[in-house]
């Protein structure tokens, strides 16, 4: 039975978040209904990561066995075609071995966090940025950004709710850019805490506003409690922008 590597792009904000829930539309299970028109089978599509609710991905991965073997090409087309009304593209499709796992093969994760600075209201980037009116020092906010990298214990910056064994994570990177009006904050690492990127950016747009030092920053994580957090990104900002293996 063929192993097929999916790389999809979305928009997250008609979803639920990416995994299978009952009565709530999710990116999943659209997917596994594309497959299920195309093929008859229920197949699970197993994705590198659960994005929340109105997140979006450029490069999210999955990958799925189907018994029925398809050229890669015409499996990627047949998707598209079945997700069509969904903000749903099938990038590529390529048939994989058989112990490569969307998940737990994956080498690093790569995201964006798009902030317009902007006293203007959001037209075009209505849903795909965080509109902060008050203006950013993106210098402060780098800076700060800095006192995160490496490996530590990220509880201040999980959620309640997150799943994962340990607190401990590497954050490779995480960088402040300006551009305009427009802020990025570019962040990769192995694996993430559930809302681990939105609460380092709410925290680090307290920096940015003055609101927080560099100093402040670092003391929040050295907490290790969750109330030691800023406030939380909302998820229209946040893109899961490509996946290593």
């Amino acid at each position: 039975m063929p192993r097929y590597k999916l790389t999809i792009e979305y928009d997250g904000t008609p979803f639920s978040g990416w995994q299978i829930q009952d009565n709530a539309p999710t990116v999943q299970g659209a997917l596994e209904a594309a497959v299920k028109a195309i093929c008859g089978e229920d197949v699970r599509v197993h994705g590198s990561g659960r994005t929340d609710a109105g997140v979006h991905a450029l490069g999210q991965v999955a990958h799925c066995d189907i018994e029925k073997p398809f050229p890669p090409g015409r499996l990627r087309d047949g998707l598209n075609a079945h997700l069509r009304p969904h903000p749903i593209g099938v990038l590529s499709a390529d048939i994989v071995p058989d112990d490569f796992e969307a998940r737990f093969s994956a080498k690093r994760r790569h995201y964006r966090y798009r902030i317009a600075n902007t006293r203007a209201n959001l037209a075009l980037d209505i849903k795909r940025s965080w509109r902060v009116p008050r203006h950013l020092d993106t210098d402060a906010m780098d800076a700060a950004a800095k006192r995160l990298l490496g490996k530590h214990d990220f509880t201040t910056f999980r959620d309640t709710e997150c799943q994962a064994k340990s607190p401990e994570k590497t954050l490779d990177q995480l960088d402040v850019i300006r551009e305009g009006d427009a802020i990025s904050i570019l962040t990769s690492a192995r694996s993430f805490l559930h809302s681990q990127v939105r609460s380092m950016v709410g925290s680090l747009v307290w920096v940015g506003e003055g609101r927080w030092s560099a100093d402040d920053l670092a003391a929040a994580l050295a907490a290790r409690n969750r109330a030691a957090c800023g406030p939380v990104a909302p998820p229209e900002g946040l893109y899961l922008v490509r996946v290593e293996y």
